[in-house]
């Protein structure tokens, strides 16, 4: 589903759209690059918005939602490997999904126990979908290869079985963030 996260209305249809919330997977994300003649400031408020405040805010309700319907549940923010490592020139992007990893687990640390609501993060590598398509195609990332860094790039499935192993109703797991990045951070 799409929806504005920053838009509280947008958050609450988002959420309403279920009639109990189980899992909340929040897949959200803008590499914010200012473009020539773009403003630095723009780029940085879009990429708060996008790649953290948004995020945030739905999780946070969604755990509310949670906690309302006593339902136990899980919760899945999907950072990215720039936030565990230092790349050149993401500092608008990383930076903004740092804060979202910092306070997924703030968020878990105030979910656990009774209610049985868990947060995690999943954060991928360079998975070639999405955002990191272009950056691929372009033979951006093509040195991690060529140097053994990583023996391929990510696919969408890699991400998706990290995403549902926190779903899984019975997971002990919170509090976590997993990068799944085939060893790029190391």
């Amino acid at each position: 589903m799409a929806a504005d996260l920053m838009s509280g209305a947008d958050r609450a249809k988002l959420l309403q759209s279920f009639e109990v919330v189980y899992g909340v997977v929040v897949l959200a994300g803008d590499p914010a690059r200012a473009s020539a003649g773009d403003s630095p400031d723009a780029a940085m408020k879009r990429s708060h918005e996008s790649n953290y405040a948004g995020p945030i805010l739905l999780a946070r309700e969604a755990a509310e939602r949670m906690k309302l319907q006593g339902t136990p549940g899980s919760i899945v923010l999907v950072s990215t490997m720039q936030a565990n490592a230092l790349f050149p020139g993401s500092s608008v992007y990383a930076s903004q999904k740092a804060a979202l990893q910092h306070a997924g687990r703030i968020l878990a640390k105030e979910c656990r126990g009774p209610s049985g609501i868990r947060v995690n993060v999943v954060s991928p590598g360079v998975t070639a979908t999405g955002m990191a398509e272009a950056s691929i195609a372009s033979g951006k990332y093509d040195r991690f290869i060529q140097e053994g860094v990583i023996s391929r790039f990510g696919r969408a499935v890699d991400v998706a079985r990290a995403i549902r192993f926190f779903l899984e109703p019975d997971n002990y797991v919170t509090g976590q963030v997993l990068c799944v990045d085939g060893g790029m951070t190391l």
